[in-house]
């Protein structure tokens, strides 16, 4: 199983871009998953940013986009979106979303057991 990454791009700083990650397996539902979004820099380790409860009531943001990203999920369309508003170049990162089979909305990598290959985010000053 593997999830797919979509809406990553160039912006300048103060724009916006919507990711969006579905699943590559029909079969795979990720409605049964708490999800997450990570990002990770070259050379440094990946980052939590946000992560969503199963029914979508429950959502964790990273300080740093605290109030400027918002995670959401459309259950029907086995579809998870990252909302990114009043984008820093300190956003730059390749962005992976990830599924966790735990059925617990966890903050750490480890705990997650789905992962996209990820998709370029690039904020320019």
């Amino acid at each position: 199983v593997q999830l797919v990454e979509s809406g990553g791009g160039l912006v300048q700083a103060g724009g916006s871009l919507r990711l969006s990650c579905t699943a590559s397996v029909r079969t795979f539902s990720s409605s049964r998953y708490p999800m997450g979004w990570f990002r990770q820099v070259l050379g440094k380790e990946r980052e939590f940013v946000a992560a969503i409860s199963k029914s979508g009531s429950v959502t964790y943001y990273a300080d740093s986009v605290k109030g400027r990203f918002t995670i959401s999920r459309d259950n029907a369309k086995n579809t998870v979106y990252l909302q990114m508003n009043g984008l820093k170049p300190e956003d730059t990162a390749v962005y992976y979303c990830a599924a966790d089979e735990s059925f617990t909305v966890s903050t750490t990598p480890i705990d997650y057991d789905y992962w996209g290959q990820g998709t370029q985010v690039t904020v320019s000053s």
